[in-house]
């Protein structure tokens, strides 16, 4: 039976923009997409009334600390929304008999990796904002059995703020610049991410626990950014940096590569994508717009 409500947090951002975006296909589901104001995650008893008024069927938290810099001075409030308010929302859920789904990040593991991370894989993130999100994991997994955690990494969109944007910025504005290139990954076009998102929503009785989900293809940052070049047609000149060579507070995964095996095998109707034709894609979002 498809949910008759459905609750989005994080409206403003990536996920929740492209959510926004392919909620009207569903006529016959009421979204509510909720933003800080309403649903303030440094809040946990505004978050407990805010679902116990509203009572969705299910529950997409695409909201975050995602500061991630910022989170290293920041530990408390980090842990307070990546933790202890995704704990909140899991315990309402099950006091509900509501599904939970929650969005969580490459950034609980090491990166220290040669294979792509299963969904099994031991985490040991190395930034406060990774371990507050596999905190977030632990919480909501302890409080509520049937959580639906997915995984993601290197996420952009046509909205908010992400590496496809800043590339097109610079390679605008400058004659050259110079992108990380000992860091590997799977960009992840927040677009097809919400596809996936609603498909689970949306399955009558899905399978719980952990899942991951990137685009196809391992790049590095670099390679990212000559493929934004070329796509975009600047005649920009891209270097190739190691990370020494751009420090940052919150120490980045060099290799985020998940295994999305798992939720192809549990959810065979999702169709994989290409990260370069994804690109296109966003690209091609961008320039219409």
């Amino acid at each position: 039976m498809l949910p008759k409500k459905i609750l989005v947090t994080g409206a403003n951002g990536q996920l929740g923009s492209e959510l926004k975006d392919l909620a009207p296909q569903f006529s016959t589901i009421h979204f509510l997409f909720v933003g800080r104001d309403e649903f303030p995650l440094n809040d946990l008893s505004r978050i407990k009334a805010f679902l116990l008024s509203e009572r969705p069927d299910v529950l997409i938290n695409c909201a975050a600390y995602t500061a991630v810099d910022t989170a290293e001075t920041d530990k408390e409030n980090a842990f307070l929304v990546n933790a202890h308010a995704v704990k909140t929302m899991a315990e309402i859920c099950k006091e509900m008999s509501s599904r939970f789904i929650h969005i969580s990040t490459d950034y609980v593991f090491d990166g220290a990796a040669h294979v792509p991370y299963s969904v099994d894989a031991k985490a040991n993130p190395k930034s406060v904002y990774g371990a507050s999100k596999q905190k977030g994991e632990e919480l909501a997994l302890a409080a509520n059995a049937d959580t639906i955690i997915v995984r993601t990494a290197w996420v952009y969109s046509a909205y908010g703020k992400n590496f496809v944007k800043t590339m097109l910025r610079l390679m605008d504005s400058k004659p050259e610049i110079g992108v990380v290139n000992d860091q590997f990954g799977s960009p992840t076009y927040a677009a097809d991410l919400a596809a996936v998102l609603l498909a689970i929503a949306l399955t009558d009785h899905p399978p719980k626990g952990i899942f991951h989900f990137t685009n196809e293809g391992v790049i590095s940052w670099y390679e990212f950014a000559q493929a934004i070049k070329e796509i975009h047609g600047s005649g920009c000149k891209v270097n190739p940096i190691p990370t020494t060579a751009y420090p940052t507070p919150a120490a980045r995964p060099s290799y985020s590569v998940l295994d999305t095996s798992r939720i192809y095998q549990e959810f065979p109707s999702l169709e994989p994508h290409h990260w370069k034709d994804s690109l296109k894609r966003c690209l091609a979002k961008l320039s219409d717009a």
